[in-house]
């Protein structure tokens, strides 16, 4: 089953070296293992565009739908056998230590 794991903090930056939130290791392991299909950085919320059509209009909205302080910083899209697998994955990558992973599974067929 594919899930996606948004990387997320809180808008405060990260209280971690730059060793540290290195996610080098975990794509190299995640590869090796092949459950890692993409992934990648995202530039700031404040970079986001957000689309609505209402009316037949086209709305566009500088910055991310949500006004939260909780900050997409990037994803990757996994394949793995189950749930369980999915957190084991989404604990070990770094940011799960200083921010957050969430863990969304995609709709199956």
């Amino acid at each position: 089953m594919k899930y996606l794991l948004l990387i997320c903090h809180d808008g405060n930056g990260y209280d971690a070296t730059p060793e540290q939130m290195d996610a080098t290791p975990w794509v190299e392991e995640m590869d090796r293992r092949g459950v890692r299909l993409m992934g990648n950085r995202t530039r700031e919320s404040s970079d986001a565009t957000t689309v609505r059509v209402r009316d037949d209009g086209l709305l566009l909205t500088d910055g991310p739908y949500a006004e939260t302080k909780e900050q997409m910083a990037g994803f990757d899209v996994i394949e793995c056998a189950d749930l369980d697998e999915a957190v084991e994955v989404a604990s070990k990558h770094p940011v799960a230590r200083y921010g957050m992973i969430e863990v969304r599974p995609f709709w199956t067929e």
